[in-house]
């Protein structure tokens, strides 16, 4: 019970009337982004050996003044937006939170959740499901060429590991996107429908 509350906190609760495996399928797409997120800290920020680094390969970066940041930035934009999923199930992706200046505790227009998060689904449909293809074939995401990673034997199994759950983000984002679309049409209908009488 204590997991449920922390997670009511973290998250929001679900809204009433969300199936189960509608918030399940909400936190599969938040949790997909983390081991590629964290293979890439590992492997290229920490240079934990997951590579096989070539001779002529720049040095680790430097914390203090190298470029660092990117590869941990990448990973946190890339968990962020996952993260939004959540809000296809929660409360805050259909009331503002009251935090957000001008907007905190009003309705979430349809199409403002809809439309991105349609689009989302789409590109990360394409990029990662195709992209991992590919990618396992030995191929770059154009089809031509070696791919160019320096990963072999138990590394490559770990990389394909660590990427292949991006493959379901852009699916399940969808199947989330079209059921918060039904779902706050349903209940729209049925508050204007009540307000006429």
């Amino acid at each position: 019970m204590a997991s449920h509350t922390i997670l009511a906190r973290l998250h929001g609760r679900p809204v009433a009337g969300v199936p189960r495996w509608a918030v399940w399928a909400a936190y599969a797409v938040s949790l997909a982004v983390v081991p590629a997120g964290l293979w890439r800290i590992l492997a290229v920020d920490l240079r934990v050996p997951l590579m096989d680094v070539p001779p002529d390969a720049p040095p680790p970066p430097d914390w203090f003044g190298g470029e660092w940041w990117y590869v941990i930035g990448l990973s946190v934009a890339g968990e962020l937006l996952a993260f939004l999923a959540i809000g296809l199930v929660s409360g805050w992706g259909e009331v503002w939170p009251r935090w957000v200046p001008g907007l905190g505790g009003r309705r979430v227009p349809l199409p403002a959740a809809v439309v991105p998060a349609g689009f989302g689904a789409a590109v990360n449909t394409v990029l990662w499901s195709y992209g991992m293809v590919m990618v396992s074939l030995g191929r770059r995401v154009d089809g031509s060429g070696a791919i160019g990673l320096h990963t072999g034997g138990w590394r490559q199994v770990v990389f394909l590991a660590a990427y292949w759950p991006l493959a379901v983000w852009g699916p399940l984002l969808g199947v989330l996107t079209v059921h918060y679309y039904r779902r706050r049409r349903r209940t729209e209908s049925v508050h204007s429908a009540e307000g006429v009488r």
